[in-house]
Parts: structure tokens; C-alpha cells; sequence
């Protein structure tokens, strides 16, 4: 589908979710991502996360932007951390309950964990991607 100024719609549908589900199983690492941005030129990062219960999501921060979660299927707990690898906050989140959203504020210690088979999360951070260094990675 296209709209006037030429770029293409992206519909994200079941089978696509049901896709990239049936790669995240099929991956050592037990996810598998998807980026929802229209050319690598985009200055943004938006991408579905397609988790299975399992895999191990490091610690993180990102310096430069807040990061925003969607679960659109499944369920997360986002562990949140202070400097120590101490964590300060736990909270689940599940697709389609009161709690569904998390806005993820910028330098928060933090990581995410598949509490059911099937789950699929939307993130989006400002600006282009970049590797996380090591300074922003807490091994705990």
C-alpha cells in the first residue's frame, strides 16, 4: 500500500507476528527483532522484539535516549537497577492489561524477561542505532 509522497505503509499483522515468534524460537538466543523503520537513513529506532521465555537480556543503560515499551503479545517483567547491579523496581508488564507501557527514563540500569512463550514487544529510542559500549553494559 502506498500514500502520496511515496512511502510504503507497513502493516503488521498476525502472520508476521506469528514469523518472527517462530524465528525467535528457532534462534539460540531466543529472540529475534524486526526493525519497523522505513529506510536506514531513519534517524529513530523502532523495532518489535520477539522474546521467549529463556533468554537473557543483559543489563543495560542508554545514555542518549529514554526508550519506550509496547507489549503487544505476552507478558515482560522489567527489572530496573542502581549502579550496584542491585534491583530497585520489578514490574510486569502483559499485553492487553492495565499495564501494558513502559517509558524506560534515559541512563536507567535496566533489562527485560519473557514471562510467556510468544511474546513480542515494540521499543523505540531516539536516534540512530548504535552498539552499546561496554560502559553501558552492568555485569551483575
Amino acid at each position: 500500500m502506498k500514500i502520496d509522497f511515496g512511502e510504503v505503509i507497513m502493516l503488521i499483522d498476525s502472520t508476521l507476528l506469528d514469523n518472527l515468534t517462530g524465528e525467535a524460537r528457532r534462534s539460540p538466543r531466543l529472540r529475534m527483532n524486526y526493525d519497523l523503520r522505513n529506510s536506514s537513513e531513519d534517524g529513530s529506532q523502532r523495532m518489535l522484539n520477539a522474546m521467549e521465555p529463556g533468554t537473557v537480556i543483559p543489563v543495560h543503560r542508554h545514555t542518549k535516549s529514554s526508550e519506550t515499551v509496547v507489549v503487544i503479545r505476552g507478558a515482560i517483567r522489567q527489572n530496573f537497577y542502581d549502579a550496584d547491579g542491585n534491583v530497585t523496581e520489578s514490574v510486569i508488564y502483559k499485553a492487553g492489561a492495565s499495564v501494558s507501557i513502559c517509558v524506560v527514563p534515559i541512563n536507567a540500569w535496566h533489562n527485560s524477561e519473557s514471562l510467556e512463550p510468544g511474546t513480542i514487544i515494540f521499543e523505540a529510542k531516539d536516534g540512530a542505532y548504535e552498539p552499546l559500549g561496554e560502559e553501558d553494559i552492568l555485569n551483575i
